[in-house]
């Protein structure tokens, strides 16, 4: 009977532990939706870089983001992505952009997704796994099980309320880098900005 009562009381402690570390997570995200709520707009350098299972660099890529909203820009070389919250024109940088619905249903994470901390209570079990230091550590977890990856951890800053960092594990091994550098969260970004122009760029095909 002891037993029984001692092995009861530590799952309890354990479910007990469990709920307040994804209050605690949910509410730091939260705090960085909030941040890019109340900013006209965001910009940032970042790095990508991907390494396999054995900890071997498959590459890195360096280029700058905008996040406004739920819109955002990436620059990567001649490579440009727009997305203003309903579509997304992947330019390939010289003679085509393909055009697609925001929420395709793929299963990757998208920047502005993973950036601005507001999926987590429908998309993502969360939990707090460190708060010590200038980062809270927070750990993310797919409730779709059809997601090309199975875990994200991500770095809060505490002094500016935003992810600037992230680790993606995805389910054939490699884990993806992201980290934000030179982060200015009082950019003034007009909505054009997150729309591919074709004006702008004459005899690109358009692929829808």
């Amino acid at each position: 009977m002891i037993k029984k009562m001692m092995t009861a009381a530590f799952v309890s402690i354990a479910l007990i532990g469990s709920s307040f570390a994804q209050s605690s997570a949910n509410a730091v995200l939260q705090k960085v939706s909030n941040t890019l709520k109340g900013s006209k707009g965001a910009t940032a350098n970042f790095t990508y870089s991907t390494t396999d299972k054995n900890q071997h660099n498959l590459g890195t890529i360096k280029g700058t983001i905008a996040l406004k909203g739920s819109k955002y820009y990436i620059k990567q070389g001649e490579i440009e992505i727009f997305s203003n919250g309903q579509k997304t024109w992947n330019f390939n940088g010289s003679d085509e952009v393909t055009v697609s619905a925001a929420n395709s249903g793929s299963g990757t994470l998208d920047p502005q997704k993973l950036l601005s901390g507001n999926f987590v209570q429908t998309d993502f079990k969360s939990k707090m796994v460190s708060s010590n230091g200038s980062f809270y550590v927070i750990e993310l977890t797919p409730v779709d099980a059809r997601k090309n990856f199975t875990k994200v951890t991500v770095y809060v800053d505490k002094s500016k309320n935003m992810i600037t960092k992230a680790n993606v594990l995805e389910k054939r091994g490699n884990t993806i880098s992201f980290k934000m550098t030179d982060i200015n969260t009082s950019a003034s970004l007009p909505d054009s900005k997150f729309v591919f122009n074709p004006a702008a760029h004459p005899g690109v095909e358009v692929i829808n």
